[in-house]
């Protein structure tokens, strides 16, 4: 095994030209996969079934892996299987229909919508720098956009009269996102009473901006979050991307066509939505156990 090994390593380095990390992360994935099979007393690769690599997987998690790296190591199992039917070192390849583990995702954190009222609120409507951070908030719940995007909107990109914003997005793909009026309210209230004041006489294209004129960070946006869910007293863990999650599944549970919201999010796959599809369906399953008579 140690032997084939080396043989795929030296092939991916020489022939496919890929870097020395990448080559050192599956030289490690590949010897922990050796170690599992020799604990199965599996002395031949050509043994190692489809069952065996799903056994692995298994394994993994138990272990306390998360799905991503996990994911990361079958998919480099997938190329050490591949090299070695290239090779006719094995006449079959186990891996080659085995999914990644997408299902053992965990469902993203979500508000309910009395959760978001409150957490919108808890800025003080009088002081400049939370009149911004209101603005941000209700802005990202209102249209689901990423904190990267949210921070590097431009004046341009928000069309205030029809109330759309144009954000570039995973991959650099433009895309337009609606906001209602809430968030237009809250804007507009940011461009008269704090932008000016935070500029303080310099030129920003950026919307969102920092004192000094300067534009917004993600970790701005981090502190930001922190310091209203404390205001708010929401006990749940909530991070910048909540409003996103939370944007998604509650307009999907009012009836959003997943296409449409595949759209609005950006997903270049719509498996990715479908996640939030789960989050509705378990709260339907809470509701049925909680209100039915016989749950």
């Amino acid at each position: 095994m140690n032997e084939l090994i080396e043989q795929f390593l030296s092939y991916i380095s020489v022939e496919r030209g890929m870097a020395n990390n990448t080559i050192s992360s599956y030289k490690r994935d590949l010897a922990k996969f050796a170690d599992f099979l020799k604990s199965k007393k599996i002395d031949s690769i050509d043994k190692a079934s489809r069952q065996v690599i799903n056994s692995f997987m298994m394994a993994e998690k138990e272990r306390g892996m998360g799905s991503n790296s996990i994911s990361r190591e079958l998919a480099c199992i997938k190329s050490f299987f591949k090299f070695l039917l290239k090779e006719n070192i094995i006449k079959e390849d186990a891996a080659n229909i085995i999914e990644s583990p997408k299902l053992w995702k965990k469902l993203p954190y979500t508000l309910s919508i009395q959760e978001v009222e409150t957490l919108l609120n808890a800025p003080n409507a009088r002081d400049p720098m939370e009149i911004r951070d209101k603005a941000c908030l209700e802005l990202m719940y209102a249209t689901g956009m990423r904190v990267s995007e949210v921070v590097n909107l431009k004046i341009d990109d928000v069309n205030m009269g029809v109330g759309f914003a144009k954000c570039l997005g995973k991959g650099s793909k433009e895309r337009i996102v609606p906001f209602g009026k809430k968030a237009k309210e809250s804007i507009e209230r940011y461009l008269e009473k704090s932008r000016p004041g935070l500029l303080k006489k310099r030129v920003s294209n950026f919307l969102f901006l920092r004192r000094g004129g300067k534009s917004m960070s993600r970790q701005t946006f981090w502190k930001i979050i922190k310091r209203y869910v404390k205001i708010a007293r929401i006990k749940k863990k909530v991070t910048p991307h909540s409003l996103r999650h939370s944007f998604a599944t509650h307009i999907l549970e009012r009836g959003a066509d997943l296409r449409i919201v595949q759209e609005m999010l950006g997903h270049a796959d719509i498996s990715t939505t479908q996640i939030y599809t789960h989050v509705s369906k378990d709260r339907l399953k809470s509701i049925h156990q909680k209100f039915h008579p016989r749950p």
